[in-house]
């Protein structure tokens, strides 16, 4: 994995809409970070670190490391609420990590030799059905992202999760379900309207 994501916190220990109100107008985030076999602990992060750190979307597939009162923990992002209108975050949770532990992360999909696909070549147009997938994997196998090699895919052709290449202890989360959940990843058509669209 590419970097590392490292978050200064401190301990929130007051609750209410009130407290997380006053905390955002002093640039803080309330957060919770839960899970691994701890208590819940409530916090604020420091926002403008923060919204820089998001700019990178490895940010949402990778281990991060939070600081507070003289103790590291390991934790993923789990969920994020941001203010519908205005660019503020309003919430973090923040899942600890247990390296003995599987987790359940949904990971970015990264699309490569699109233009040069057998089909794109054939004046076909790629479309995109998933851009992320749900993976199961203990923490040192959390991969950043898993690429969709596009090169060999003709005109009318399906890529499925069942096609995807992803590295050793890495599972897809839908296939542990059985194939039933073979979901299509993208595909190459032509950009012909059909009958129906006619």
């Amino acid at each position: 994995m590419v970097g590392s994501f490292e978050f200064d916190a401190e301990i929130r220990t007051t609750t209410g809409k009130g407290d997380a109100r006053r905390s955002r107008r002093l640039g803080k985030i309330p957060a919770i970070v839960y899970g691994g076999g701890g208590d819940p602990v409530g916090l604020y992060l420091t926002h403008h670190r923060v919204s820089k750190a998001l700019e990178n979307d490895a940010v949402y597939s990778h281990i991060l490391t939070i600081r507070y009162e003289g103790q590291e923990v390991k934790a993923i992002l789990k969920a994020l609420q941001r203010h519908p209108s205005k660019p503020i975050i309003m919430h973090m949770d923040f899942q600890r990590v247990n390296e003995k532990e599987k987790l359940h992360v949904h990971i970015p999909l990264h699309f490569i030799n699109q233009e040069t696909a057998v089909g794109v070549k054939k004046g076909g147009i790629v479309s995109h059905a998933l851009v992320e997938v749900e993976v199961s994997c203990l923490p040192q196998n959390l991969p950043e992202f898993i690429e969709v090699d596009m090169s060999n895919v003709d005109l009318g052709e399906l890529v499925h999760l069942s096609d995807l290449k992803v590295p050793n202890g890495v599972e897809l989360f839908d296939l542990t379900h059985g194939d039933i959940n073979d979901r299509t990843v993208a595909s190459i058509h032509t950009n012909r309207p059909t009958d129906a669209e006619e």
